[in-house]
């Protein structure tokens, strides 16, 4: 089938999904849980030629651990898809309500965005989270997967599309693409696809955005921060720098630039080296980080790269208006955090950092969906429009405006006969 086809056919599908109810939607996810159990050795089977072919095309060991679908992420994949069939639906809130005139009110509702096209990572997981919270919503999808995940994806798909059927979801609501010729003819399907999600580089992102007419949102590089304050708890800021690199240093909200206050480096980063180094970490350092450690030196190109592996670059700042500076010039908008004893140092943190994400006391790798509560995510979005952060369910809706009336025109008010009364009434 030619993506024009797949195209039309989940257009066609947009409007049966957009109506269909809460309970067939959640029957549906629970239904591909229970055939993802079902499937689990033809899914695996699967898996296993992809990381095969992907060892021997001498795969990065980062993307190669994303590639990996065994047991235990299929077994997270129910759990997400269980999860999110208990959260609240979506559809159909009312967010406004209004009088304009006695007998005619205004509401806006949440509805569907209609059908999303979705290129992600070479991270199998992803196709059964990104599928299910479009089917939650009442959107249709088009997916695209890495290369390298190609026999996982296929047979993820077969297994969704199958149990959502014959849960009653209609034909075409998803579709899985294959190949580069495939995003490159949909990227000029405005009349048929509503939002483009890209996940991937910062050049493929800008690539996309340059190429198409269709909205996109998504983010391209992860490049977070943690700053460990002259008024920290070493012990925690311990924690919580080991945790943001090293739980799982291939995504992207991992940690890759550490910064810390002149006035803490000499205690912390020594204590830092031995913990980081056990973990098979390599720092790489500013100066006056090399003249306490002794680490190879971060360029200045470090500052501005998703490592994506076992490498932390490390910058000593003189206070906490450098490391804001040094955060808004070179992060990328996705994860910063600081760790402090100092309330007003860290509101004014959050304040000030322009990321999607700012914590304070806590690990960058929080900066999840799922962790969120938001039932998985499609993806991170860095733009301020519509979406920021983790974008779940709410991050997939739009709204309408629905006026109902008894007979008004316009006339009467524009003549001034008659007034508006614009009166706020409860929403829901």
């Amino acid at each position: 089938m030619n993506i024009r086809t797949m195209a039309s056919e989940a257009r066609a599908a947009s409007e049966t999904l957009a109506t269909l109810s809460l309970e067939a939607r959640n029957a549906a996810l629970l239904a591909i849980a229970r055939a993802l159990e079902a499937e689990k050795a033809s899914i695996e089977a699967a898996n296993h030629e992809d990381v095969a072919a992907a060892t021997r095309d001498a795969l990065a060991p980062a993307l190669l651990k994303r590639l990996k679908f065994d047991g235990d992420k299929i077994a997270d994949c129910v759990a997400g898809l269980e999860s999110l069939a208990r959260l609240p639906d979506p559809v159909g809130h009312v967010r406004e309500r209004r009088e304009l005139a006695p007998g005619l009110v205004l509401t806006r509702v949440t509805c569907p965005i209609g059908v999303i096209g979705i290129i992600f990572e070479s991270r199998p997981d992803a196709l059964v989270q990104i599928s299910a919270l479009c089917l939650k919503s009442g959107n249709c999808c088009l997916l695209k997967g890495g290369r390298e995940a190609l026999r996982t994806n296929r047979r993820l798909f077969e297994v969704v599309q199958a149990a959502a059927a014959a849960a009653g979801v209609p034909d075409g609501w998803i579709q899985l693409l294959e190949t580069r010729e495939d995003v490159g003819a949909m990227l000029a399907m405005d009349e048929s696809i509503d939002l483009l999600i890209p996940r991937g580089s910062n050049a493929f992102v800008r690539y996309i955005m340059d190429n198409t007419r269709i909205p996109v949102m998504g983010h391209a590089d992860g490049i977070c921060h943690v700053y460990v304050d002259r008024a920290a708890d070493l012990a925690m800021a311990l924690d919580i720098v080991e945790d943001a690199k090293c739980q799982y240093p291939a995504v992207c909200n991992a940690t890759e630039t550490l910064l810390v206050h002149a006035d803490a480096a000499a205690a912390f980063l020594p204590a830092l080296e031995a913990r980081l180094w056990a973990r098979g970490v390599r720092l790489l350092g500013c100066e006056r980080t090399r003249a306490i450690i002794g680490c190879p030196p971060a360029a200045e190109e470090d500052w501005d790269t998703e490592y994506l592996d076992l490498i932390l670059s490390v910058k000593v700042v003189d206070g906490f208006d450098a490391a804001v500076r040094h955060i808004n010039a070179h992060g990328s908008g996705h994860t910063d955090a600081i760790v402090t004893q100092d309330a007003a140092a860290a509101e004014a943190f959050m304040n000030r950092v322009d990321s999607a994400d700012v914590f304070w006391n806590c690990s960058t790798r929080f900066a999840d969906g799922f962790r969120f509560g938001l039932g998985a995510e499609v993806g991170i979005s860095t733009s301020k429009l519509h979406a920021r952060g983790p974008v779940g369910l709410d991050g997939l809706m739009s709204y309408k405006w629905k006026l109902r009336g008894g007979g008004h025109v316009v006339a009467p008010f524009a003549d001034g006969r008659t007034k508006f009364t614009h009166v706020e009434l409860p929403a829901e």
